[in-house]
């Protein structure tokens, strides 16, 4: 799989999981992963649980960034994107502009237009701040 695709079943995880936690339902991480990926996969692993690890610290930044917006506004699809690019950027080695490129391609197609704007504005406001 291409990092693009990963990407993608990174940001299907942590919908669920968002989902379940808004719901109250128990669920064990490494299932939901085991549930979306046919082969374990070290960088699927590492983003799904450095999101939720740092899931506090990543929201505080997310909304420093959004303007009069809070991130728990945002449907779950665009605060998956947006934690997932926030944490890349913060903790991982990828290339600022291949994650903001990544998550806009994923919000253009699992997001409108506003959720893809803030998404955009707020990377691009941390890589540069």
């Amino acid at each position: 799989m291409t990092r693009s695709e990963l990407r993608e079943k990174i940001m299907t995880i942590l919908y669920q999981i968002d989902l379940f936690e808004n719901n109250n339902i128990s669920y064990n991480i490494d299932d939901v992963i085991k549930d979306n990926m046919e082969i374990e996969n070290e960088y699927v692993k590492d983003m799904v649980y450095g999101v939720i690890t740092y899931k506090d610290e990543i929201d505080k930044i997310a909304n420093k960034y959004l303007n009069d917006w809070t991130i728990d506004r945002i449907d779950s699809t665009g605060r998956a994107i947006l934690r997932m690019g926030i944490y890349e950027i913060k903790y991982m080695d990828t290339p600022d502009i291949v994650v903001i490129n990544e998550d806009i391609e994923l919000a253009k197609k699992y997001s409108d237009d506003n959720v893809r704007k803030m998404i955009n504005a707020v990377l691009d406001k941390l890589v540069n701040s």
